[in-house]
């Protein structure tokens, strides 16, 4: 009786003072607590799926819980919920399915409500039930204004209302109660509402910027600036980060002025309130662990930032170079299935000469395979970092021994071969790194696009284009023309490849305003690398999964091209002369008859002897003639 006592008060104050629930009375509380179940999950185990149904309201009593979506590389972490968090509160207003998969990080404890017990209460205590559906209107109307505000995230609380008191140089502020972020990102989010991208969209990031800061601490715990037990909890609330929790708290706008100070501050604040629990501390005293005295000991925005920055590049270009294998893997199994279809090659839209289409497949995969190498080595140059720079390079304020082993902390971090500057002052002014890359990234980008035009071209018609091949069909291609199937999925690289090289020119606009010790636009250089990495990565697997592996081939149309073509008069230039072959192109033009059958009636060539030259085995390969094949 005892036990079922406690859990039936550990209820009530959970619910208690939630938007959902605070105007419930004490007795309707009771039975709200007492209609609820208790459920445990293991580390790994699976809540809900994405895309199944909604049957169950469950709020997050201990542990923590992932939410993740399904994307081309993987998966994508969109929030990590913990105690007072709420789960499949729709179920209140709809039957829709699920929109994402929850997921245990750890030992997981929920109080759950179903549906059947949801109609219940909707037939018994109706004035609970209707008090319960304004709560979660006015969750969602929160939501609504913050979006209108393009303040991403921000509406996406599932806790009680409420403010602590924080300062900074510009005066007291009140921050919500339930963010672990302060007082300047609060600032930040009000100064910077531009894209209503948060810097959360970009995980790689704050798991960088973790990173960083997990590194500092411990080179300042062996330097002895540190305690070691605020170390530890820095740490701990690093780990937090890395492993993909409490991203929704990095909330400062992906375009910001400041040269990143905003989003450096709002990873120092969610860090030292993070840290301050670990320690049983509330957010917000900073007295025991501060924002800039201890998290951001011994860094500036100028090195942590940009450091922060090429990891969580690397980190990323990691997913890139796994689409662009996947695109290359799709176009060798074209390459070797289409390795026998004969067709026209061309030139400027011109009948040239044979060929195969494996062979144009084939080119394909080779370009993709020749870009892999250039992003690799591009990629490289990432690993130069200025970490221990502070200000402008020149170490203000850190220890002489900061840099080497900060460096050396964060490579273990990483698991990255990471190299200190050997100019630091250069090293924190100079974005040339970022222009090289996003010119590889522009140079894939033209080469993708390049390939759906031919695509695209190849696949015209069907009944007054080239028709050579076949691109599965994706959807109903208009609203007028009935039957009308266009080729969308190569359509849509092309923009694609369109964004990414408008980034290209963003990135090197900003490179080219650093002025003197510094580069403040970083922040636009930031938001469109990692855009272009986001936007091909999911290209590159739409291409490939969506229209390259569904591909077929019109051998007959392929074939009757070749046979047709004035183009085969080249394989005869070697036997016939150039003069014979200009002649018998241009009555073949004129006439409309074939070259074949011009050749024999000229006697040139006996029909064994055009067989022969014009099989594809000789017109598709080099090959080696004499005195006497003419």
């Amino acid at each position: 009786m005892g036990k079922r006592h406690n859990i039936m008060i550990e209820r009530k104050e959970l619910l208690k003072g939630t938007v959902l629930f605070e105007k419930l009375n004490e007795e309707e509380l009771e039975k709200i607590a007492a209609c609820f179940t208790s459920k445990k999950f293991g580390a790994k185990e699976v809540l809900f799926r994405e895309h199944s149904p909604r049957n169950r309201f469950m709020v997050v009593m201990d542990g923590q819980v992932e939410i993740s979506k399904r994307v081309h590389a993987g998966k994508e972490v969109l929030a990590v919920l913990s105690k007072g968090d709420f789960l499949g509160e729709a179920i209140f207003l709809d039957d829709t399915v699920h929109s994402a998969t929850a997921t245990a990080k750890t030992q997981v404890r929920v109080m759950q409500l179903t549906r059947e017990r949801l109609q219940v209460i909707r037939r018994e205590n109706p004035r609970v039930y209707f008090l319960m559906v304004e709560g979660i209107s006015k969750l969602l109307s929160r939501r609504l204004e913050s979006s209108s505000k393009k303040l991403v995230n921000q509406g996406a609380d599932y806790h009680a209302d409420g403010f602590r008191m924080e300062h900074d140089l510009l005066g007291e502020r009140g921050v919500p109660a339930h963010v672990y972020y302060g007082v300047q990102t609060l600032r930040a989010i009000e100064n910077f509402p531009i894209t209503g991208v948060p810097i959360s969209h970009y995980p790689n990031l704050i798991r960088a910027l973790a990173m960083v800061k997990k590194a500092a601490a411990l080179a300042n715990l062996k330097l002895g600036l540190l305690e070691q037990d605020i170390a530890d909890a820095i740490v701990a609330a690093c780990d937090d980060l890395i492993s993909g929790a409490y991203h929704r708290h990095f909330s400062v706008d992906v375009i910001q002025g400041g040269a990143g100070t905003s989003t450096n501050m709002n990873a120092n604040e969610v860090i030292a309130n993070l840290a301050l629990q670990k320690l049983g501390r509330k957010p917000g005293e900073y007295d025991i662990i501060h924002p800039n005295n201890h998290v951001n000991l011994s860094q500036s925005t100028n090195d942590a930032y940009p450091t922060a920055l090429k990891i969580g590049l690397l980190l990323s270009i990691t997913s890139l170079l796994e689409g662009m294998r996947h695109l290359k893997a799709a176009f060798r199994k074209k390459e070797k299935e289409f390795r026998t279809v004969m067709k026209m090659g061309r030139t400027q839209l011109q009948d040239a000469v044979p060929m195969t289409l494996g062979q144009e497949f084939g080119a394909y995969a080779t370009m993709l395979g020749e870009d892999i190498r250039m992003l690799k080595k591009a990629a490289r140059l990432l690993n130069e970092i200025n970490m221990g720079g502070t200000a402008i390079g020149t170490g203000i304020n850190a220890d002489p021994a900061y840099a080497k082993l900060c460096t050396e902390e964060l490579c273990a971090v990483t698991g990255m071969d990471l190299e200190l500057s050997g100019n630091l002052v250069e090293a924190t002014q100079d974005t040339g790194v970022f222009v090289q890359l996003s010119g590889v990234f522009k140079r894939i980008s033209v080469k993708l696009s390049k390939i759906c035009n031919d695509l695209r071209l190849l696949s015209s018609g069907p009944r007054a284009g080239l028709n050579e091949i076949n691109l599965p069909a994706m959807q109903p291609g208009s609203s007028i023309m009935p039957g009308k199937v266009n080729p969308v999925i190569p359509e849509v690289v092309n923009q694609i490849a369109f964004q990414v090289i408008g980034n290209d020119l963003a990135i090197t606009m900003a490179a080219e305003a650093g002025q003197l010790e510094l580069n403040v636009m970083e922040p636009i250089i930031a938001f469109n690398l990692f855009q272009s990495i986001d936007i091909m990565r999911n290209g590159m697997m739409t291409l490939a999964d969506r229209c390259i592996l569904g591909i077929t081939a019109n051998k007959d149309v392929c074939r009757g091209y070749v046979e047709n073509s004035i183009g085969i008069v080249t394989a005869l230039n070697p036997y016939i002369g150039y003069e014979n072959s200009s002649s018998i192109a241009k009555e073949a033009l004129k006439t409309g008859r074939s070259v074949y059958e011009l050749v024999l009636e000229r006697n040139l060539l006996t029909k064994e002897e055009i067989d022969r030259i014009l099989s594809p085995e000789a017109m598709l390969h080099p090959r080696r003639w004499t005195e006497e094949d003419r």
